[in-house]
Parts: C-alpha cells; sequence; structure tokens
C-alpha cells in the first residue's frame, strides 16, 4: 500500500521510481559483493568507458561458463565443472559490479587509483 502511494507521487509514471527502488533492493541483496569493492577512502580515479568494458567482461565470461557447462555435461566429465564454476563467479561479480556497483567499486575492481 505504502508503495502504490510512493509511485503515484512522481509525475512521470513512476518508471524511474520503480527503477531505484529495484536498484535500492538489489544492492541489498548483492551487498556482501559490493561491500569488497566500495570500501575504502582514497582518491579513485573512475571513468565511464570502464563500467561498460567491465559488464562487456561479464558477459565474455557468463558466455564462455555457458560453453564449458555445455562441453562438460556433454563429455561427460565432472572435472569440466570446476572452469564453469571459475568462469561463472568471474562474470558474476563482473556484473553486479559493473550493473549495481559504485564508482568506487568499478575504479576498484580496475585497480584505478
Amino acid at each position: 500500500m505504502a508503495l502504490q502511494q510512493q509511485v503515484e507521487v512522481c509525475n512521470f509514471d513512476g518508471k524511474l521510481y520503480e527503477h531505484r527502488f529495484m536498484a535500492k533492493i538489489l544492492r541489498k541483496i548483492f551487498q556482501p559483493i559490493l561491500r569488497i569493492f566500495e570500501s575504502g577512502d582514497g582518491e579513485y580515479r573512475y571513468e565511464k568507458s570502464h563500467r561498460k568494458i567491465l559488464i562487456a567482461m561479464g558477459v565474455l565470461f557468463l558466455t564462455l561458463s555457458t560453453v564449458s557447462a555445455v562441453l562438460a555435461i556433454s563429455s561427460s566429465e565432472m572435472g569440466g565443472l570446476i572452469p564453469f564454476l571459475v568462469f561463472f563467479m568471474v562474470g558474476f561479480v563482473c556484473e553486479v559490479v559493473g550493473l549495481l556497483g559504485s564508482n568506487r567499486a568499478v575504479a576498484k575492481i580496475w585497480g584505478s587509483k
């Protein structure tokens, strides 16, 4: 009920508010991952292209994990699931930080100081 009233307060069809609301929920869910990369007080160097490349890398790693899983299943080798897990976790972290992380998190994952 309260959410419905808050969305109606927005005069621009509520789309921006709903997006921010969903981002807040997702940030809370993935806070353990984001906390690692958003910690720190020092200066950092952030560029928009770093976020775009991070998201693209995440897609590539997720694709690689899918191919790895398909090949592992088709060859009936359980050891082939280890590369799947590694590629999937790297791709997942890249996507979470790229889509939900702060500018500091993106700069930290790139090692920019």
